[in-house]
């Protein structure tokens, strides 16, 4: 018998890639969304299609919806969450509120679960921001670095509060779990708002000589391609060593500014543009980056997908499936 996944934001980025990966290996999946981001397009009716796949509309902070669930999954992956800048920015109180109310939803149901293997939870790299600011945070960041909050009343404190939560929560669920915390994974089909489709658009609409503007040109990152993100993932979940830990998951090398990404997604397009420097959004860090030491020691793997590759298989899907077709993205 096939062993069977629950996704909870399933058709998101993240969620559909990884629903795919999951069948492309024999497992079943079923996944789950309320379309409050996601977009039903051929990507997702594509694997809707999949003889092993199933599907429920629901908010996972319906309690009863969740609960009515089916009791037989051996994986959950709660990737359903209130995320992205934008969002956190105009609606804290409910980004720490409800993604609270969701994972307790999720963790009540994979209590009832009988052959539970595994709980995989998505945290954050921003539960490093406070030590950034306040300690001296070491850089590439590994997962035991001693976590501090951010002032209270800042709309971003609320998302960073609501994962940091998460993760207690992680750990006294009584529940065999994995939390993992992305850095900057990017990939095909992730919505318009992240730096790496949205200068792929700028450069896409821009003709040679126009100025594109670019927010934090000199804040770095590491950047980490979603091929490799899903087979730490998948190795995560797999490997024994990893129940109970928490673990990065990202790239350590290289390090890059913001202003040498967008300059790669300009010449990927094709277009010679000029930089035009914007300050960056409110609380953006100056540097962040993954020591990635702790995840290749138990899974084994280091990432493999450089940065140019990375963009131009991104820009790859933007251009035949929204820039050229005008079909439609999250935001």
């Amino acid at each position: 018998m096939s062993e069977k996944v629950l996704l909870t934001g399933g058709a998101g980025f993240m969620g559909l890639h990884l629903a795919n990966r999951l069948l492309a290996e024999g497992f079943e999946v079923h996944l789950v969304d309320n379309f409050s981001r996601a977009v039903r397009d051929a990507d997702l009716e594509r694997v809707l299609a999949h003889p092993g796949v199933s599907f429920t509309s629901l908010d996972c902070l319906d309690r009863e919806a969740v609960a009515a669930l089916p009791r037989d999954f051996d994986y959950i992956f709660h990737l359903a969450a209130i995320i992205g800048v934008v969002h956190v920015m105009a609606r804290p109180y409910h980004v720490l509120l409800d993604n609270m109310n969701m994972l307790g939803n999720l963790i009540a149901l994979a209590r009832r679960q009988p052959r539970l293997k595994r709980f995989l939870f998505p945290s954050t790299s921003e539960v490093y921001a406070g030590t950034l600011e306040y300690f001296d945070l070491p850089i590439p960041t590994p997962e035991d670095t001693p976590l501090a909050i951010t002032e209270l009343s800042r709309p971003r404190t609320s998302y960073m509060l609501s994962k940091i939560a998460g993760e207690v929560l992680c750990h006294a669920s009584g529940v065999p779990y994995t939390i993992f915390r992305p850095h900057n994974v990017y990939g095909p089909r992730m919505g318009s708002v992240h730096v790496v489709p949205g200068q792929l658009r700028k450069a896409w609409d821009a003709g040679d000589g126009d100025e594109v503007p670019v927010p934090s040109v000199d804040q770095t990152r590491c950047f980490c391609y979603v091929d490799d993100a899903l087979e730490m993932l998948m190795r995560m979940m797999r490997e024994p060593g990893c129940e109970g830990e928490t673990l990065n998951l990202g790239t350590q090398d290289p390090e890059v500014t913001i202003g040498e990404v967008a300059r790669t997604c300009h010449e990927v397009v094709g277009r010679q543009v000029v930089i035009r420097a914007e300050p960056p959004p409110p609380g953006s860090p100056e540097r962040r980056g993954p020591d990635m030491s702790k995840t290749i020691g138990l899974t084994g793997y280091t990432s493999r997908v450089s940065l140019r590759e990375g963009v131009e298989k991104t820009f790859a899907w933007y251009r035949e499936h929204v820039f050229e077709s005008g079909g439609v993205t999250a935001d």
